[in-house]
């Protein structure tokens, strides 16, 4: 791990007491730009998905996914808060295209997921510029000391879940999760939370990634499709997809794409 254990350990107390923390900077220019190419291939390659849905069952044979997720800067993040022993659960692009993004109406991750337990983290990762304006994640600090509530079905408004909590959310005590290309909001599977329509002339994508401790049973189907083993010690409860390799013509080309061949 990098940085002071004084540091870490207010990262740590913050997360403990509002739900999430935001990380600047991490990672570089070159690779967002990666990011952003990677994007609009995807968008090419699956034109039958809307942006905002192209989801983890695309990730298996996907070698730059794998390998953005697997990059050490991020799993320093992770390890943070789910220790060294790490494995990739679910990855999602949530791309809100300019006048037509979804909403993403208020919910709890945990409530959606086949983990036993419940110990899992998501870093979501700025590949734009995210703001109120162009629906940026709001989170309500504290609620993730709360259990997970029901949800309902929600189509009055168009939105990526068709769902949301079935509780009132004063929206008073929203924060905004301002962020800049290659910074990083890390979130509690707990804490609710929800984003805006994005109605600007600006287009917002974020890559949500959902890390576990190896410990994490995944009780679904087996090995999951965005499962990977990334760090540490490999654990015996889930099995894991095999690291994809990279062919020329069929894969998004990358930097690093010969090390994966």
């Amino acid at each position: 791990m990098t940085g002071s254990t004084a540091a870490q350990h207010s990262v740590l107390e913050d997360f403990d007491r509002d739900g999430y923390v935001i990380f600047r900077d991490v990672l570089d220019a070159e690779l967002i730009k990666e990011v952003h190419g990677h994007v609009e291939w995807l968008q090419r390659k699956h034109p039958e998905l809307r942006p905002e849905q192209l989801g983890h069952e695309l990730l298996a044979d996907d070698p730059f996914w794998v390998r953005l997720v697997s990059d050490d800067r991020l799993l320093d993040i992770a390890e943070l808060f789910v220790g060294g022993d790490i494995a990739l659960f679910a990855s999602h692009y949530i791309l809100k295209p300019a006048y037509s993004g979804q909403a993403v109406l208020w919910h709890q991750d945990g409530a959606f997921w086949p983990l036993e337990p419940m110990r899992v983290v998501t870093l979501w990762l700025a590949a734009d510029h995210s703001t109120p304006e162009n629906g940026c994640v709001r989170v309500i600090p504290g609620s993730h000391k709360q259990d997970f509530s029901e949800m309902r079905d929600s189509t009055e408004v168009d939105n990526v879940f068709g769902k949301e909590i079935a509780v009132d959310v004063d929206e008073s005590e929203a924060v905004d999760m301002v962020l800049r290309p290659g910074d990083v909001e890390v979130h509690h599977p707990n804490i609710v939370h929800g984003s805006g329509p994005n109605t600007s002339p600006n287009r917002r994508c974020g890559l949500t990634i959902r890390y576990i401790p190896t410990s994490t049973l995944i009780t679904e189907e087996q090995p999951y499709p965005s499962a990977f083993w990334l760090r540490g010690d490999r654990g015996t409860v889930n099995e894991y997809q095999p690291q994809p390799r990279y062919t020329e013509g069929k894969h998004f080309p990358f930097r690093d794409a010969p090390a994966w061949s």
